[in-house]
């Protein structure tokens, strides 16, 4: 299974992938880990994102995809990967799609959480740097920058075992507990793995 989970700030997307990895024997690739890991062992990759993030910049997409493709190389990523906060952008995520060829993503999973539940979340998490305006603000973020991905993967389609065409997309409600929402996932990977016939993803 090579996955995407998609979801705003605060809708559970760290502790729902390592859920789904586990469940599914997964590798979880989140691109802030592989920053940090890359940086501390000092690799090339590594030594040039710190550049990047010491001087207070954002990383380039050809790095953090140099990264990703890296670790997708790896043995234990062959049987299915997850991946959590990247793609970030369309654009990102077109480099990716080119990037995976065969091994294209097969499904993706969007958290919809709505604004108001995602502020209380993330304000009852205490730290100093969450406040309101803080919290709004990478909402917006998010909504400019990363959003245009739920139409962009609605868009691509997997073909069924039936002949017809499926869209990569499935949404569900971030909204309960872990149990509830983790269910939901399972539920949308077990009807979207019933639908393809295991054919490469199009738009």
């Amino acid at each position: 299974m090579r996955l995407i989970l998609l979801g705003p700030p605060g809708a559970g997307k760290g502790t729902q992938a390592e859920r789904v990895c586990a469940a599914h024997g997964l590798v979880h690739l989140s691109t802030g880990d592989l920053l940090r890991a890359a940086v501390k062992a000092g690799s090339d990759l590594g030594n040039e994102a710190k550049a990047f993030m010491d001087a207070g910049n954002l990383v380039p997409d050809t790095l953090v995809l140099a990264l990703v493709r890296e670790r997708l190389d790896q043995p234990d990523a062959e049987g299915g990967f997850l991946l959590d906060g990247f793609p970030r952008n369309v654009s990102q995520a077109e480099a990716l799609a080119e990037d995976l060829g065969a091994r294209a993503v097969e499904s993706v999973v969007h958290m919809k959480l709505e604004d108001e539940e995602i502020v209380r979340r993330l304000l009852g998490r205490g730290r100093k740097d969450d406040t309101e305006s803080v919290i709004r603000n990478r909402l917006q973020v998010y909504r400019d920058e990363t959003a245009p991905l739920i139409a962009y993967y609605q868009a691509q389609t997997v073909e069924g075992q039936s002949g017809e065409r499926h869209s990569l997309l499935r949404t569900i409600d971030a909204q309960g507990s872990m149990d509830e929402v983790f269910d939901r996932i399972q539920d949308a990977l077990s009807s979207q793995n019933s639908n393809q016939s295991g054919t490469g993803a199009s738009v």
